[in-house]
């Protein structure tokens, strides 16, 4: 019985329970009192803040069940714009009468359980007053459930559908329901959010592991009452705030700071009732975005009038900018973009017509258009286009612009598509390029904020890529594939894959650079889809058959796929197995740069790289640079979430100097995000080849003549089908390209045109127009150059802007006018131009300003409550100029005319301030700057609103320690004096010139609050930089004269000599010089005091023993490298590099000269080299006694008061002592200082210069001494500087550089050593090992420098070089060029019967007797050479055929003479030099050799002689090549590859593959030998039955008919078929391209008798 009753009592407690949710009874309203306040700025107190604040009394009722009106009596707005919380609210009167209709509006409202349902108001109340209804509303959100206290749901609200937690407690003796509601606003499913300008960024989850950017959370607590049919709301408050900081709010962040309190008043027994209208749906509780996204936040505009708006800013901008750019240019041009947002296509079009053909306007309103960023302004470029109303550059430009800056929508994807068909744009290069990848790019853009979005979009692609691969149309092929790569669509992937090899049966017939597009246009796609794009890369990447460029470009995009482990481990067991080590060492290097990287989302790939790179490192350590690579570097502040990276990929298949591509790529990251920003692509395909084919020119040919050539060798490339373009260049912003141009075909027509005979005629003649005519131009270019905007609801109601902008204006106006005496006709040729005096007079004014806002708070088409950050940057560097050249006279004169009123040129502001605004108030707009003059006494406290929403908040958030609780003890009270602001004023006077530069910064910040680098920037920062005239003395201008030649002497003013100086006036210059000059004892004689005399040689000989004395003896290397291989060397300077040398090596310096100099033969041979300089300087110790001067430059003020200022520069060259010397003085009266320089050639082998300046150039003396010797047995230079006494800036500034260069040393494989050398000397020695490289060492006082072996980048003219550029005359640049491929030329030796590739691989060829075989052959389709080897029966040297141009030479050797036969004709070697009549091919004597040189064909050179044979090719014929000599291609490891691609094993079967067979045994002449498949003798068990084995790699055999005399064995590949299968000669032809079952040993044939009856 005690258990029924128990268990009755349960249930009765149980079934007894207040339904807590909110009720409303119908027939009364329920009255609250509302307050809500929305606040923005740093959680300081004391600091500006911005906020707006709604209060009104608010009537509920229930007009039915379930339904609820709601209405505001007295509702008022208030502005906050001052420091908080000190300065009060103030009341926005004028906003809130013209709101109050709206405000008193009463809406229904569907409520049901607490759950706030579908809305309706009339059509008059707008969104923005709707969402101040959902703020408040927001509040009676509540989804109680019944059965539990703690609890947590995904609630949908004002913000969107976040996750929500549920407290819910009881205050029994007050009968009073207490429940809290708390929300993470960064956990939202479903969060209301609106971006612009960020689809290009992608988030960086593991950047924001460890901190964030933007955080939220709110908090309600709620008091009711509770009652049996629903609880009664009595009080309730909300507290919300968001965090923002660019640099991690951890650091220091902005905050918004929102409260709502909810009072109940009373109950009233009358109803709200509803207005007469029409209540329309009005959406849910969720925020509906309103006109915000038109209303910029850094300007409130009211707009009555657009179009009439429209006109009066166009006009403001023409009026203001007409001569420099105003400096509020850019703000007016982003009020311009605002208002053009709000017309419709008809308005433009009217504007268009009004103004579209005035020049100073149409340039504005083609650059506002692209930014106003929505499809109208689209359609409108798009049909101005088509009807041709711009022209193909302005198309271009708005058309670029326009596709990254519009809203992606439906609407404007189609748009783009139509033009896409269109024919005028298919019909033109650059506009079709542009739509057809802003296509792929608004197709991205669309899929960022449509995840969802149909691959159906790209079907017009997709179409197209199927045309092209049907009609074998490459070039639109690879369009396509970038457009693919724009769009990023994971849909699209199963057609590229068509497209790449072992994927699609197409591809087979496609070029490699359609494999290579298709490969990255998967690279957009790998940012949704990464494994999809591992599992297709990965497989490229290992299929050896590949391309290596194909493969490396495969192994990039891998890498930005972020690799896993177990993908890394592949890659690297893949490639330490390879023999492409093209492709190991670009996999090497990124995987080494990875090891080093410091960026978050590179973490997991760094780690796995550490690892892989330790296999693979001692494989591919020691690679040349020639080779593949990668380079990556970046820095990453964790702390701070900023960071940048760089890579360039440098993609090479031939080991050659100019690289087959290079790509580079910028990459920023910011605030949890990163974009890469920039990055560019070259392709180089046969630029270098073609330009090198230019026939040698006269170095006295003009500059027209040269075109020319260039352009006839561009033309023959033209002319040639199957030629490829000259280069190719990409570039893409922000992930996506937007441009790319090939250097085909039609680019070189139009470079040829440009420098056709009657364009160069027409040019000259608007030359000829333009300088006697003279003009004026003025341009202005704005840009809006960045809107990034993120707009976010708040529980007020009100939106939450966080955006920045960033606009520009540049401006430049020109005025030029010219004079040529005599006057030119009108068919002048150029020379005439440069032999006539020239006047010319210029004006020009560049000016630029930007504007730059950084901008968080409220932002509405009625009301603006925001913090602003504001940059705004001003330059104007105005110059005219007067210049007048008399070449016949060797006249120039330059005069810098002084600008009136302008002194500043350049300034920068930075500013924080709060600001409120109303649209009806416009006037009454309120700005705080955010740090104000004085501080509040009291503590700094970071301020919360609300008391209690630290203890509520839970997660991150209350660890940012940004919420502290005002009603809590503060733990570190500290009251702050705001330190005094920094200020600097740097000044510059240049006085002889009449200018003062001064340097202005100040700036008060926020770090005495917080070291961050948010409150860095907070506060107010100014730097201007101000060049002005000063008042005395009072200059005209400034000039600028060179005299050259015999005049120079009549320009001097002051003359410097041996007597002293003496100025001069214009009317004595030249009979002064006449005086000084006339030959005579007076002024022959030195009349140097024997003081001065004494005391300059005693510094000269302390200068010159100061080495001397403290010489140390050292280890000696007497011609070190002349015994070292370069492979050696370059081993040993590894080894070396890492740590310092403990021992010196000095490179014992040999004079191998003596002194010719006149004076030192009549001294006698007695007298050092540095006596006999002393002794010609104190001849003569100023040229000015002696000779006139062969160059003078003045620069000069022209002076009101006719005063001698500024500087006069002089150099004389005394040609009897092969002496120079440069004066440079101070014009000024008694002004003694100058400088001295003073060189003298002591010999031919040797050079002395002094330099000596300040006063009377005796302060501070240096000496350099420049020699040749040698170092063992190689020539050697050396260098020694020395000096007394140098300007202590000048030490500090080379011990700094001393620094810098130790640290780099060891990187550049340097050998560096600590050492005590004279500490007033420094020496470099150079010894030139060969004419490709040299030992260096330099010695300054504290360390000493070597290296041994370096490598250079071009070939000295020394030895052979010498001699082969001696007949190439006076054409420097035909010789530079011959030195610099001669440097990179690959090098094949033959030397008796061993071979040295030119990979270095060496092998022993034993030659077959009278068979020719291919040494080296061009294998490229254009065939440009052939050299074949041959050695005779009975003959024991070597002869040589070489297939070149239209002959063939022939070069063997006969009773020990070498014979030259040229097409079977013999030319005696007396007549030699040989040079071919058209082309570029010669033939030499060298030595005991012929040397044959033909660049131009590939061929650098050919050098025969009796003992060895060398074939050189240049440096662009690498990977080109085969034959014994190989690819030239760096690829060691494929060196044996066979005429039919296949690589063998051994050398002998890789030299007899590349003979050439014979056809017949009765001409004694031929080959008796040819290349079978042989059968293996035995017969064998293979897999299980017996079988027959065939050579897959052919045997070198007799002809039918022939014996062999001479044998050899090879070990060969073979292929097995089962004993019983029947082979015939079909079969045994295509066992060739069989698989290689085993390996045996054959027996080749190298020698063969023939019987007369052979067949």
């Amino acid at each position: 019985m005690r258990v029924l009753v128990l268990a009755l009592a349960v249930a009765l407690t149980a079934g007894y329970q207040f339904n807590l949710a909110p009720e409303f009874a119908i027939g009364k309203s329920y009255v609250y009192k509302y307050e809500a306040y929305l606040s923005g700025g740093l959680p300081e107190e004391g600091l500006a803040r911005a906020g707006v604040k709604i209060q009104s009394k608010v009537f509920m009722s229930a007009v039915a069940v379930d339904t609820l009106m709601l209405k505001l009596v007295d509702p008022e707005i208030f502005e906050y714009s001052g420091i908080w919380p000190k300065d009060a609210f103030i009341p926005a009167t004028k906003l809130t009468s013209a709101l109050l209709a709206q405000l008193t509006t009463p809406i229904k409202f569907e409520y049901t359980n607490g759950v706030v349902g579908r809305m309706y108001a009339p059509a008059g109340v707008s969104e923005t007053v709707m969402n101040i209804y959902r703020g408040l509303l927001n509040i009676f959100q509540l989804k109680i459930k019944k059965t539990q206290n703690v609890y947590e749901l995904q609630e949908p609200g004002v913000q969107g559908t976040c996750k929500t937690h549920y407290v819910i407690s009881e205050d029994t003796k007050a009968d009073r329901i207490l429940l809290t509601k708390t929300k993470d606003l960064n956990q939202c499913q479903e969060p209301i959010i609106k971006d612009v300008g960020l689809a290009y960024l992608q988030t960086c989850p593991e950047c924001l592991a460890n901190g964030k950017a933007l955080k939220g959370a709110s908090a309600i607590k709620y008091t009711m009452k509770p009652a049996a049919t629903g609880a009664l709301i009595l009080e309730a408050s909300s507290s919300e705030l968001i965090q923002f900081s660019p640099f991690n709010i951890i650091n220091g962040a902005a905050q918004m700071e929102a409260k709502q309190l909810l009072t109940f008043l009373e109950i009233q027994s009358h109803t709200v009732q509803p207005i007469k209208a029409d209540y329309l749906p009005r959406g849910s509780l969720q925020y509906e975005f309103a006109t915000e996204l038109l209303q910029t936040p850094i300007q409130l505009l009211r707009i009555r009038n657009a179009e009439a708006q429209i006109i009066e800013v166009l006009n403001h901008l023409v009026t203001f900018n007409e001569v420099k750019v105003h400096d509020d240019a850019p703000l007016k041009f982003i009020e311009l973009v605002q208002l053009l947002r709000e017309v419709r296509y008809e308005s433009i079009q009217t504007l268009w017509t009004q103004y579209g053909q005035r020049p100073d306007y149409r340039h504005w309103i083609l650059s506002a258009l692209p930014a106003v960023g929505n499809h109208v302004t689209l359609r409108f470029i798009k049909e101005k286009y088509l009807s041709d109303e711009l022209n193909e550059a302005d198309a271009t430009l708005a058309l670029i612009a326009s596709v990254h800056m519009v809203t992606a929508d439906l609407e404007a994807i189609r748009i783009v598509e139509s033009l896409i068909s269109n024919r005028k744009v298919q019909e033109r290069t650059i506009p079709r390029e542009v739509v057809m990848l802003g296509y792929g790019t608004l197709v991205y853009k669309y899929c960022v904020e449509n995840p969802t979005c149909p691959s159906e979009l790209l079907r017009p692609i997709l179409d197209i890529t199927l045309n092209a691969v049907a009609q074998a149309d490459h070039d639109r092929l690879v369009i396509a594939l970038k457009v693919l790569g724009n769009a990023g669509h994971p849909g699209t992937l199963k057609t590229i894959m068509k497209l790449l090899p072992n994927f699609g049966t197409a591809a087979a017939s496609l070029p490699k650079i359609v494999h290579i597009n298709a490969v990255l246009a998967m690279r957009n796609i790998a940012k949704k889809e990464p494994k999809l794009v591992q599992d297709v890369a990965i497989q490229i990447f290992l299929d050896k058959t590949l391309s290596s460029e194909l493969r490396m470009v495969a192994a990039m995009v891998l890498f930005e796929t972020k690799l896993p482990m177990g993908l890394v481990t592949v890659l690297a067991d893949t490639v330490l197995k390879d023999s492409n080590l093209h492709v190991g060492s670009f996999v090497y290097t990124y995987m080494k740069a990875m090891t080093k990287n410091t960026s978050p989302d590179l973490a997991s790939v760094a780690a796995a790289c550490n690892v892989a790179v330790k296999l693979l490192s001692p494989k591919f350590e020691r690679l040349s640079s020639r080779y593949s690579r990668t380079f990556y570097l970046d820095v990453y502040q964790n702390p701070w979430l900023m960071g940048a990276a760089a890579s360039a990929f440098y993609i090479n298949d031939a080991a050659t100097l100019m690289p087959k591509a290079v790509l580079a790529k910028a990459r920023t990251y910011l605030a949890g995000a990163y974009a890469d920003v920039l990055e560019v692509g070259v392709r180089t395909e046969g630029i270098q080849e073609t330009l090198l084919k230019i026939p040698a020119l006269p170095e006295n040919a003009d500059r027209i003549t040269k075109m020319r050539e260039a352009m006839k060798a561009l033309s023959q490339w033209r002319a040639d089908p199957k030629s490829k373009p000259l280069a190719s260049l990409s570039v893409k912003f922000f992930g996506q390209e937007v441009g790319f141009v090939n250097v085909d075909k039609a680019v070189v027509d139009d470079m040829i045109e440009l420098f056709s005979e009657q364009q160069i005629q027409k040019d000259k003649r608007e030359l000829l127009k333009l300088l006697q005519s003279g003009f004026a131009m003025h341009y202005v270019k704005p840009l809006l150059l960045a809107e990034v905007r993120r707009i976010l609801p708040t529980a007020v109601g009100l939106p939450m802007e966080l955006s920045f902008y960033t606009s520009a204006v540049a401006a430049t106006s020109l005025e030029f006018h010219a004079k040529v005496t005599p006057p030119l006709q009108q068919n002048f040729h150029l020379s005439q131009l440069l032999n006539s005096d020239i006047s010319l007079r210029a004006a020009v004014s560049p000016s630029l300003a930007v504007h730059t806002f950084a901008v968080m708070g409220v932002n509405t088409a009625l009301l603006q409550a925001t913090v602003v950050s504001r940059g705004k940057v001003y330059t104007i560097v105005p110059a005219k100029i007067e210049a007048n050249l008399d070449r016949i006279k060797g006249n120039f004169k330059l005069h810098l005319v002084p600008v009136e009123n302008i002194d500043k040129i350049a300034s920068v502001l930075v500013d924080t301030y709060a600001v409120a605004r109303n649209v009806e108030d416009l006037p009454a707009v309120k700005l705080t700057p955010m740090i104000p003059a004085t501080w509040p006494s009291k503590p700094i406290i970071e301020s919360s609103l609300f008391s209690g929403l630290a203890s509520s908040l839970a997660g991150d958030m209350s660890t940012s320690s940004e919420i502290i609780r005002n009603d809590l003890p503060n733990q570190d009270p500290r009251t702050p004096k705001i330190p005094k602001a920094y200020e600097r004023k740097v000044c510059a006077l240049l006085e002889s010139f009449g200018v003062k530069a001064c340097t202005m910064i100040q700036s008060r910040n926020a770090l005495f609050i917080r070291d961050s680098p948010l409150y860095a920037i907070v506060g107010n920062h100014v730097v201007w930089v101000e060049v002005s005239r000063v008042s005395d003395p009072v200059i005209e201008k400034i000039e600028i004269e060179i005299q050259v030649g015999k005049e120079a002497a009549q320009k001097i003013v002051k003359i410097i000599n041996q007597s002293g100086e003496e100025l001069l006036e214009d009317g004595n210059v030249l009979m002064k010089l006449k005086k000084i000059l006339v030959p005579g004892p007076k002024n022959r004689t030195a009349s140097i005091s024997s003081s001065s005399s004494e005391s300059e040689q005693s510094l000269s000989s302390s200068i010159l023993s100061s080495g001397s004395s403290s010489r140390r003896k050292s280890k000696m290397i007497d011609g070190v490298s002349s015994s070292i291989s370069s492979s050696s060397s370059l081993s040993r300077d590894s080894s070396s590099s890492s740590v310092l040398s403990k021992e010196v090596y000095e490179m014992q310096f040999t004079k191998n000269h003596a002194h010719q100099h006149s004076i030192i033969t009549n001294q006698g041979n007695g007298r050092s080299s540095a006596s006999s300089f002393e002794s010609i300087y104190n001849k003569d110790k100023f040229l000015a006694n002696v000779v006139d001067p062969t160059v003078t430059i003045l620069i000069r003020p022209v002076r009101a008061d006719q005063k001698v200022d500024g500087y006069q520069i002089a150099a004389y060259y005394d040609k009897v002592n092969y002496r120079v010397q440069l004066i440079i003085a101070n014009l000024v009266p008694n002004n003694h200082w100058r400088m001295c320089a003073d060189g003298v050639m002591l010999s031919q082998h040797k050079l002395m210069a002094k330099v000596d300046w300040g006063l009377e150039c005796k302060q501070y003396q240096t000496e350099i001494t420049a020699e040749t010797g040698r170092v063992g047995k190689d020539n050697a230079l050396r260098m020694k500087l020395k000096w007394d006494k140098l300007p202590s800036d000048m030490k500090r500034y080379a011990e700094q550089v001393s620094d810098y260069m130790s640290k780099v040393a060891v990187e550049l494989g340097v050998n560096l050593a600590k050492a005590n050398n004279p500490q007033k000397e420094i020496k470099l020695s150079v010894a030139i090992t060969s004419d490709t490289r040299v030992n260096f060492e330099l010695k300054t006082p504290r360390r000493t420098w070597s290296k041994f072996g370096m490598k250079l980048p071009i070939s000295l003219p020394f030895g052979d070089t010498a001699a082969e550029i001696e007949t190439m005359q006076d054409s420097w640049t035909d010789k530079i060029i011959y030195m610099v491929t001669k440097a990179h030329a690959a090098e094949c030796i033959l030397k008796n019967d061993k071979v040295i590739t030119f990979n270095n691989r060496k092998f022993r060829n034993e030659i077959p007797n009278s068979c020719y075989q291919v040494l080296a052959q061009d294998c490229s389709p254009e065939l440009k050479f052939i050299v074949l080897l041959r050695k005779d029966q009975g003959q024991d040297n070597n002869q040589i055929n070489v297939k070149i141009a239209d002959i063939d030479v022939d070069l063997l050797i006969r009773n020990n003479n070498i014979l030259v036969n040229i097409n079977g004709v013999e030319i005696p070697l007396a007549n030699l030099p040989y040079q071919h009549p058209t082309a570029q091919i010669q033939i030499r004597r060298r030595g005991d050799g012929i040397a044959l040189h033909a660049p131009s064909h590939g061929l650098q050179e050919i050098m025969f002689d009796i003992n060895a044979l060398k074939v050189k090719i240049v440096d662009w014929m690498r990977g080109q090549t085969c034959g014994l000599c190989g690819k030239a291609d760096g690829e060691i490891r494929q060196e044996f590859l066979t005429p039919n691609k296949r690589i063998v094993d051994n050398a002998v079967s890789f030299a007899h593959s590349w003979v050439l067979s014979g056809k017949s045994c009765r001409d004694a002449s031929e080959c008796f030998m040819n290349l079978q498949s042989v059968k293996l003798e035995q017969q064998l068990i293979f897999h299980g039955q017996e079988s027959k084995c065939f050579s897959v790699e052919p045997v070198l055999r007799c002809l039918s008919g022939c014996v062999p005399v001479r044998t050899t064995a090879v070990t060969v590949g073979y292929h097995c078929v089962p004993a019983d299968s029947n082979l015939n000669s079909d079969g045994l032809s295509s066992i060739l391209e069989k698989s290689i079952d085993l390996r045996e040993t054959a027996e080749a044939h190298l020698s063969c008798s023939c019987t007369a009856q052979c067949s």
